[in-house]
């Protein structure tokens, strides 16, 4: 009889990569718990940009964004904090990475530059004293 080695087949130890992920979770969302608290205690329940308030059930809605768009970021005065909506924090972190992505408007020095060159009405002036 011949015999025959049967390849065991192994599965990949996925359970370190999923504690290793669970930890880092946990810790976001500690962190997170952390600085929300916070802020929620410094600022009142209203959000930044478009004024809506907040209460109860909906307060899960407002959200602490950073200044700095750093997340380890967190003094606790709350100087790197403002709260905002869902819509108003999805929306400044689309134009952050617009920003970032495409270059516009700001200088190497942190100055804001002017998206557009085109001035229309330069010589308006002009054309009405020719006019009259």
């Amino acid at each position: 009889m011949l015999s025959r080695k049967i390849a065991k087949k192994t599965k990949p130890n996925t359970n370190r990569l999923d504690n290793v992920v669970a930890d880092t979770l946990r810790h976001q969302k500690l962190q997170e718990q952390t600085y929300r608290e916070q802020a929620l205690k410094l600022y009142p329940w209203i959000c930044g940009r478009c004024g809506r308030e907040f209460s109860g059930k909906n307060l899960r809605e407002l959200t602490v964004h950073h200044k700095d768009h750093n997340h380890d970021n967190n003094p606790p005065n709350g100087s790197n904090w403002e709260l905002l909506c869902l819509f108003c924090h999805d929306n400044e972190h689309s134009r952050y990475l617009e920003e970032t992505q495409y270059g516009h408007g700001v200088k190497a020095g942190g100055e804001q530059e002017p998206v557009s060159t085109h001035k229309p009405f330069a010589d308006l002036e002009g054309l009405l004293k020719g006019n009259k």
